[in-house]
Order: C-alpha cells, then sequence, then structure tokens
C-alpha cells in the first residue's frame, strides 16, 4: 500500500503549492518535468519487460490484448467517461465539487493506476506508483492553481481504487506461479514504456486497448509451451 499512500500524499501536497502560486506552473517549466519523467517512465517500464523468459509469451498477450481492446474500445469508453463527468458535473456541482471528479477520474482511470497497482501487490515494487505520484503531484499543483482546494479530495478515491487493486493482486500471488507473475510483469512493463512515449509526446499509443494483454498472460504461460515443437 506505500505505493499507493505516497500517490495520494503527492496529490495533496501538490495541491498545496498549486494553492500557493495561483498563477500557474510556466508552461516551459511544467513541459521540462514533464519530458524528465516521461524518460524515467520509458526506464522503469523497459526494466519491466526485459526480465521475460518467454519473449513469445508476451508478443502473443500483447497481440490477443489488443485486439480485445480495439473490439471493447477501452480507450472510446474511457473518453465518453470523461466527457460525461465533464458535462454532468459543469451543471450540478460548485468549482470544487468540479475539481474533485474530474481530478478523481484523471488520477484512477489509466493504465499507469492498474499496472502500479498490479506490479506493488504481484511483486511489491512500487516503482510505476512512485513515477505516478511525481506526475499526479505536478498535475495536482496546475489543476489547483485554477480550480482550487477540491483537487486535493480526489487523493480519497485513488486511495481506495488503487488500494483495493493492489490487495487484490497481493492475495493473487499466492495462487501464480513465478514464472506467470514475471510474464505479466514483463507485458506490463511494454506498457510502461507505451506510456513513456505518450508522455514524451513520441506517438501516441492506445496504452488501454493493450490492457487485456496483461490478463492474457497468465493462461499463455501455461498453454503456449503445449503448441510449442520440442
Amino acid at each position: 500500500m506505500i505505493g499507493t499512500i505516497v500517490n495520494a500524499a503527492a496529490i495533496v501536497l501538490g495541491t498545496m503549492i498549486g494553492l500557493l502560486f495561483k498563477k500557474g506552473m510556466p508552461e516551459r517549466m511544467r513541459n521540462t518535468i514533464m519530458q524528465g519523467i516521461g524518460l524515467a517512465v520509458l526506464l522503469i517500464g523497459l526494466q519491466m519487460s526485459i526480465q521475460s523468459k518467454e519473449i513469445l509469451v508476451v508478443v502473443a498477450s500483447l497481440v490477443l490484448g489488443g485486439l480485445t481492446g480495439e473490439l471493447v474500445n477501452i480507450e472510446g469508453w474511457l473518453a465518453r467517461l470523461g466527457r460525461w463527468v465533464d458535462t454532468s458535473v459543469g451543471g450540478m456541482a460548485g468549482e470544487a465539487g468540479k475539481a474533485f471528479v474530474m481530478t478523481s477520474l484523471i488520477y484512477c482511470v489509466g493504465a499507469m493506476a492498474i499496472m502500479g497497482s498490479l506490479e506493488a501487490g504481484l511483486n511489491n515494487n512500487h516503482q510505476i506508483l512512485f513515477t505516478k505520484a511525481a506526475i499526479d503531484g505536478v498535475s495536482a499543483a496546475l489543476f489547483a492553481s485554477t480550480m482550487g482546494l477540491g483537487v486535493a479530495f480526489s487523493a480519497l478515491p485513488v486511495l481506495v481504487y488503487q488500494g483495493s487493486i493492489t490487495m487484490l493482486a497481493s492475495l493473487l500471488r499466492g495462487l501464480l506461479s513465478p514464472e506467470a507473475v514475471l510474464e505479466m510483469s514483463a507485458t506490463g512493463g511494454l506498457l510502461i514504456v507505451g506510456i513513456g512515449i505518450n508522455i514524451l509526446g513520441i506517438k501516441e499509443i492506445k496504452v488501454a486497448n493493450l490492457l487485456p494483454a496483461i490478463f492474457y498472460a497468465l493462461p499463455l504461460v501455461y498453454w503456449l509451451p503445449y503448441f510449442m515443437p520440442g
């Protein structure tokens, strides 16, 4: 849970900093900070992905996961959810309520929140959530400088959402083989690389549509060897 706690604390701290500097952070400063974080995200993803012992499992997982994600259109659903919240809250709540709902959505609905929580629960590795905490802290400062104190309250759903995924993954860890956990993490690592590429603006990758790949890695670890020659 430590990664999620740090993430929530970063949102609160970022909000406080944003309230102190109402005029907001200069665009060039924000860009440079985000570029540095983007490079760190790439490094974390690469470290996770190169640990794979069964590259075919990772490749097959990404192919099947991508097909599933596109059929379901996870990216589209998330985009529609964001538009619905924006429209609904805009007319139903004050500025504090709007800030709370909007930033909660941003911080909870994303591949990094899911992958970071899974990695923390399965491998007790909090690197992804620590990096997400840095990103969320910077963005919280920016949001709070214009939207006010309501941003800080989004730390609560982050605690509940990411904490729940982490605890569930911890329970599953005892039921999964080390090989399955390794290949799930390696597959997720490539998705983290995709997030880093998105942050850096190199290429837009539909990471959310690739999320099912993590779960395909689990059965493929056990099934794929039966289809391999020799």
